[in-house]
């Protein structure tokens, strides 16, 4: 059986409803997985793929969205299935037209909401992947030792075994040890993340509806959202106002948000390396003239 013909059987028996792709086209979905839109003339379906062995990364991203969902404050693409079809594993979603411009407000808005719904703990259910790169989640009541070890600490340490820079190291390190003076008056509540919002993942549908996608979801500061907004750019000036007056943020996130967004760049320099292992280095150098 083909890839198509046992992705079509999957969404049949998903929905209910016979479909059978007679055209697919390959359309642009991240650096990691390959993307594309099946057709049988009245139906489509977005489909990620990736070899056999992705499949729990894309259970993990249908847990995620299934959770985002559920707390009916954005909208979010439907999941219709995942499986593995011709030595392929899959994830299927609805198929939204998306546009860049939109309600820009109503998304600042919504995430507020978002966050504001009351969770249990930090951590996650499981542990997913931000990007390729595992990322543990276990459950934890201490936030600041959640970011210190899962967080920032994985990441290192996954750097220092590809070799990248003992200044790395050493200010990562005196980091990590001061990490508490960070959050000086500051008490994060746990909140429900996207876990990777940078501009890339948020669209709009033609009514302008704003719409989260490629989650890497977990309970956390919500500071983490926020701070993904500003890093790498694409979010309009109004998401974030939006959100301010919904619910402002504390007045250290303004210094949090590097140290938030550091973790991202570790990733970024232990997947592709080059700029991203000094632009870490200089970032954690920066942070650390703010406790010594």
């Amino acid at each position: 059986m083909s890839f198509a013909a046992g992705v079509s059987e999957a969404i049949s028996n998903a929905t209910g409803q016979m479909f059978h792709a007679s055209y697919a086209h390959a359309v642009s979905g991240g650096d990691i997985h390959a993307a594309s839109v099946l057709r049988d003339g009245a139906q489509r379906f977005f489909v990620k793929a990736n070899r056999a062995d992705s499949l729990p990364m894309f259970e993990a991203e249908a847990a995620a969205l299934a959770a985002l969902a559920a707390s009916c404050t954005v909208r979010i693409p439907h999941v219709i299935c995942t499986g593995c079809a011709a030595d392929q594993a899959f994830l299927v979603l609805e198929y939204l037209d998306l546009h860049p411009q939109g309600d820009a407000a109503r998304l600042g808005e919504q995430l507020a909401a978002l966050h504001r719904m009351p969770q249990p703990r930090f951590g996650w259910t499981h542990d997913n992947w931000i990007g390729s790169t595992p990322q543990p989640n276990p459950w934890a009541d201490d936030w600041i030792m959640f970011w210190r070890d899962q967080r920032l600490g994985f990441q290192l340490e996954r750097a220092a075994r590809k070799g990248y820079g003992s200044a790395l190291q050493r200010d990562g390190d005196v980091l990590r040890a001061h990490l508490a003076d960070f959050f000086a008056g500051y008490r994060p509540q746990p909140s429900l993340l996207h876990g990777d919002l940078w501009g890339g993942n948020h669209g709009y549908l033609k009514n302008g509806t704003p719409v989260i996608f490629d989650p890497a979801s977990y309970v956390g500061d919500r500071e983490c959202d926020l701070a993904m907004t500003e890093l790498f750019g694409g979010y309009a000036p109004d998401v974030m106002a939006a959100y301010r007056a919904a619910w402002p943020p504390d007045a250290g996130y303004s210094v949090r948000k590097a140290l938030y967004n550091l973790y991202h760049i570790l990733n970024h320099a232990n997947l592709f390396g080059g700029s991203y292992v000094a632009q870490a280095t200089r970032m954690s150098a920066a942070l650390l003239a703010h406790v010594r």
